[in-house]
């Protein structure tokens, strides 16, 4: 059984704040106190996990990387063939109309979830659905716990792998993440933080929330992206790493590799660069945060509030 306390170097973990106590909650169209804010039992969303997510950064009065996660919100719901139902323009007046009337202009994160609405019955067929989608925003206010970027994660490796395209593509931004969880909780009983994940042959894949790097020499290594999240926060690093002249191998590799490298991080939204110290019981480099880490870290905070 896995334990009720979340750890202070949790990849999900973040500072507690009283505010999000009152915060109001966009649920299509309207807004409710979080006690108040409810979908349906017949939600496709509930039944079956059926629906698109985006996990959104506001940071000194700008969404970070905005573009990029509609991008992939609608790509998405294209894909399962779900009609969210609002133009780009007005999801984008919904998003920030959730931001203002919670008065929130920096250090604030928002879940973003669009479901195939109310169903008939609780089956998988989407013809029973009964027309509308549901769309709920959840913003809080959210800073990363400080523990994790000054000690490090510890990271274990899951005997769950990471599927391809052919199984479940993972590029898809669904609600179903019970494979991830799974994986989680084995690193949770571990006594770990996060699960580094294998692809079905082998090679490192990703996390079971942010994306993985190691850092080899000056290089930069991260998978090739064929067995992971479409990343949005893995491809500002790769483009930053790059533009200011360091070198990014996109490829496969494996857990002797990664346990022989000098630095390793994870990415992702919420947490953007927080450093690894610990894979598998084994510590990586030094065991603290390293000087590459610590300098990506620097571009992508001087990038996201620019």
């Amino acid at each position: 059984m896995t334990t009720s306390i979340v750890s202070k170097t949790s990849s999900q973990g973040y500072v507690d704040d009283a505010r999000n106590d009152d915060v109001l909650i966009y649920v299509n169209g309207q807004f409710f106190r979080r006690d108040e804010a409810k979908v349906s039992v017949f939600d496709a969303g509930f039944v079956l996990g059926d629906g698109v997510w985006e996990g959104i950064r506001l940071v000194k009065g700008r969404i970070v990387a905005l573009d990029d996660h509609l991008d992939r919100l609608y790509e998405g719901a294209r894909a399962i063939e779900l009609d969210i139902g609002l133009t780009r323009e007005q999801m984008i007046e919904a998003i920030w109309a959730t931001f203002n009337k919670n008065e929130m202009t920096d250090g604030a994160h928002a879940r973003l979830m669009v479901t195939r609405g109310r169903k008939k019955t609780p089956n998988q067929d989407p013809r029973f659905a009964l027309g509308k989608p549901t769309i709920v925003i959840v913003a809080e206010y959210k800073t990363p716990r400080p523990e994790s970027k000054e000690t490090g994660l510890s990271l274990f490796t899951s005997t769950i792998r990471c599927s391809g395209p052919d199984v479940f593509d993972l590029r898809l931004n669904s609600h179903s993440r019970l494979n991830f969880i799974q994986a989680l909780i084995q690193a949770i009983n571990a006594g770990a933080d996060e699960a580094l994940m294998l692809d079905p042959h082998g090679f490192v894949a990703s996390c079971n929330s942010t994306n993985f790097f190691i850092v080899r020499g000056s290089e930069l290594w991260t998978s090739t992206g064929r067995f992971n999240f479409k990343g949005i926060t893995r491809q500002k690093v790769i483009n930053l790493y790059k533009r200011h002249g360091g070198i990014v191998r996109e490829h496969d590799f494996t857990l002797a590799e990664v346990y022989s490298a000098s630095e390793a991080f994870v990415t992702g939204t919420l947490g953007g660069i927080t450093p690894v110290s610990h894979i598998d019981g084994r510590k990586i480099g030094t065991g603290q945060p390293g000087a590459i880490t610590q300098k990506i870290a620097s571009l992508y905070a001087d990038f996201i509030s620019s």
